[in-house]
């Protein structure tokens, strides 16, 4: 770019050359200095006028004032509106959340009525104003009480579901033989030894010498000797009075005091005591009463496909 500047006193000209650098550094220059001029006179004039009351400059001022207020409130209605549909969201969340909250506390046990905090509302939309932030406060406020109540009866909940699945684990439904089917059955039955009818208490389950005899269901270790009748026995406590026996075996993995899970290995079939070949006999008492354990091992997902004691395959043992 040449630029040529032409004196009429001195009767002379000058010529410039500015390269393609030089020129955007001149035009930043010149920018610069026309930011900081614009400036100089809003702070220098401009303010000065306002605060000196000079005319027309209080006017100006005010609509500047005006148009800033209103860009503001554009600003926080438009963070509101947004602020209200999330509300609205979360609302709607929260009903979804006590619908679920009153079928889980059925399974629980617990009313559902305790989920509802008011009765639904709907209907037409006939009107309506903006909320305010007061209004939007108040409403997550209220919100944030309702989800705090939801928490505690969600809490309650839990710890009754978890009490059941720790009374359920405690009831002796786990097959103590895994794939062996019950031999003699509990009730009255000719015995082996004396040939007379005598009371079977327990439910034998035939199997070879050294087979694994699990825990029916979790519990404390009470008993663990040698029996004349029952020869090595485990008697294990369930709690609320339910106690189940673990008779003949050949070897015995636990002892008195131990604490067993459901499934766990606890002794081997064998055929000590009074038997007449290698078996686990399998008894359930409940307050100092034998129960038929068929009951219990027909309510365990193990035994799902049992309809009944099985028919008896061998000689009867017990």
């Amino acid at each position: 770019m040449h630029i040529i500047i032409t004196d009429a006193w001195l009767a002379r000209s000058r010529a410039l050359y500015l390269s393609g650098y030089k020129l955007v550094a001149a035009g930043a220059l010149g920018s610069v200095l026309l930011m900081l001029g614009s400036m100089a006179v809003y702070h220098g004039v401009f303010l000065e006028g306002v605060r000196q009351g000079w005319p027309g400059f209080t006017s100006v001022a005010r609509l500047v004032h005006q148009s800033e207020v209103q860009t503001q409130e554009v600003y926080m209605r438009e963070n509101l509106d947004a602020m209200a549909r999330k509300l609205g969201e979360m609302q709607a969340r929260m009903v979804q959340l006590e619908s679920l909250g009153e079928r889980v506390a059925g399974l629980a046990g617990l009313s559902p009525g305790e989920f509802r905090q008011k009765p639904g509302a709907g209907g037409a939309l006939v009107g309506g104003r903006d909320l305010s932030v007061e209004d939007l406060m108040s409403a997550m406020e209220q919100l944030d009480q309702i989800g705090g109540h939801r928490v505690d009866l969600l809490t309650v909940v839990e710890s009754r579901l978890f009490d059941q699945k720790m009374q359920q684990r405690m009831i002796p439904t786990e097959s103590p033989v895994v794939g062996v089917e019950a031999g003699s059955a509990f009730g009255f039955r000719i015995d082996p030894f004396t040939g007379r009818s005598a009371l079977h208490t327990g439910l034998d389950f035939p199997a070879d010498v050294g087979t694994p005899i699990l825990a029916a269901a979790g519990g404390v270790v009470v008993v663990q000797e040698y029996h004349a009748a029952y020869g090595n026995m485990v008697e294990i406590d369930h709690g609320n009075e339910l106690i189940t026996r673990y008779a003949h075996a050949s070897k015995v993995f636990v002892k008195k005091g131990d604490i067993v899970k459901r499934g766990q290995k606890i002794a081997a079939v064998g055929s000590t005591g009074r038997s007449t070949g290698p078996h686990l006999h399998f008894e359930v008492w409940v307050s100092g009463i034998p129960q038929d354990p068929q009951r219990f091992l027909a309510a365990g997902d193990s035994m799902t496909t049992a309809k009944g004691p099985a028919q008896v395959r061998a000689a009867p043992r017990r």
